[in-house]
Formats: C-alpha cells, structure tokens, sequence
C-alpha cells in the first residue's frame, strides 16, 4: 500500500471521528481546539505525499480548508463530514487503481 493511501484513510477515519457531533466536538474542545492543528499538519503531510505519488488531491486541500475553519461550531461539523467521506471515497478508488 501506498504512503499516501495509508495517509488518505488514517485522515479520513480521524475527520470521521470529528464529525461525531458529541463526541467529536467535545474532544476538539478538551484539546483546546490543538487537535484542529494537528489536522491540519497531517492534512498538509498527506498532500505532500499525494503530490509525490500522484494521488487525489481534493481531499487533503479540503481537510486543510476544514481545519482552518472548523472552530465555527455548525460549519465545522458539516466541514469535517464532507472532508470524511471524500478522503474516505478518494482512498478507496485510489486503492482499487493501484
């Protein structure tokens, strides 16, 4: 499996785990909003190595997009969610191609 692949689902499952209304919202709180960053970081990691091995890319830009404004309540929710499901879809057609 690709380095990116790996990337594109540890990513998605952790903006999954985000998107839990509850339990994601509380655990972005109790961090102090630092697990936003660290999406962030790990967003900016796996477009690094989606560029590298030519994989989807929309996924990692939007997880990025997502990280810088998910501090607003509703539209972060929707955010993560959406984020969750492309990198979800993008690393199962990417796993499927190579």
């Amino acid at each position: 499996m690709k380095i990116s692949v790996a990337l594109l689902w540890f990513t998605g499952l952790a903006e999954a785990f985000l998107a839990i209304p509850l339990i994601g919202g509380g655990f972005v709180i109790s961090t102090g909003y630092s697990a936003l960053g660290i999406m962030f970081v790990l967003h900016a990691i796996t477009l690094f190595f989606c560029f590298r091995e030519y994989a989807p890319k929309a996924g990692s830009i939007l997880g990025i997009i997502t990280s810088t404004i998910a501090w607003i309540p509703g539209v972060g929710w929707i955010f993560h969610l959406i984020t969750a499901v492309v990198l979800l879809l993008s690393a199962t057609f990417t796993r499927n191609r190579a």
